[in-house]
């Protein structure tokens, strides 16, 4: 009898041990859960400005032509808001710098565009200029999207500008160089600074411009025009350049 008892003290503990254990199990507290991982950063915008043509007389348009990525909030000053892209004819009467600002989520772009409009004393002038002077006035290089070299829909007034200048100057000759921005390879940007070269001489020939004027030769990253990593100045880099021959 005794014996039993003392097992019966025993069952009873060992029933009271797990019920605490239980309820120190039940009153455990659970780790919440990790908190969600920010939203990433969105990029920085883009923003790209040119005035065609940069040189102008009194009275003469000019066609501005803008591209931004990333920008919900695009303006220019003396124009006001516009487009995220797009192009707009203006008159300015005096030499003008254009100053666009790009505003997005990641930031601000800002990109400008430079428009000489002569003097009355300069349009006098024109006359006495020498034709290596008035090739520099007047002839425009041609620039390209990145990674391509076909003639840009914004580059047609240009290129047509330049041959009509060419046709009326028979005796000037001239090399396209072919130029890229510093992303890939030295190989690749010289292949592609050649096709664009050849792209800016075969639109001029179809304009009627015989070939024998005209030489070519690429570059590719190695001569850039501006050395600022962003796409403002990689936009500046792909470009056919007009060089007179002497």
């Amino acid at each position: 009898m005794r014996i039993k008892k003392l097992s019966l003290q025993r069952s009873g503990l060992a029933i009271s041990l797990g019920a605490l254990m239980l309820l120190g199990a039940c009153g455990k507290k659970v780790a919440p859960p990790p908190p969600p991982a920010p939203p990433p950063e969105a990029p920085a915008p883009t923003a790209s400005l040119s005035a065609t043509p940069n040189a102008v007389d009194p009275g003469q348009p000019v066609i501005l032509a803008w591209q931004t990525t990333g920008a919900t909030d695009v303006s220019i000053d003396s124009i006001g808001p516009v487009d995220p892209s797009g192009q707009k004819q203006v008159t300015p009467t005096d030499s003008t710098t254009y100053h666009l600002i790009a505003k997005g989520a990641g930031g601000s772009q800002e990109a400008t565009a430079r428009v000489t409009v002569n003097s009355n004393q300069g349009m006098q002038s024109t006359s006495n200029a020498t034709e290596e002077q008035l090739f520099a006035q007047n002839v425009k290089d041609v620039y390209f999207d990145y990674d391509k070299y076909d003639i840009r829909a914004s580059d047609q007034g240009s290129l047509q500008a330049d041959a009509q200048f060419l046709q009326q100057h028979s005796n000037i000759r001239i090399t396209i160089e072919g130029h890229s921005d510093e992303r890939g390879s030295t190989e690749y940007n010289l292949a592609l600074g050649t096709n664009r070269a050849d792209a800016v001489k075969n639109a001029l020939v179809q304009a009627g411009i015989s070939g024998s004027r005209i030489k070519t030769i690429s570059y590719g990253k190695e001569k850039p025009f501006c050395s600022v990593s962003n796409e403002t100045c990689w936009q500046q880099n792909r470009r056919g350049h007009f060089v007179y021959e002497k």
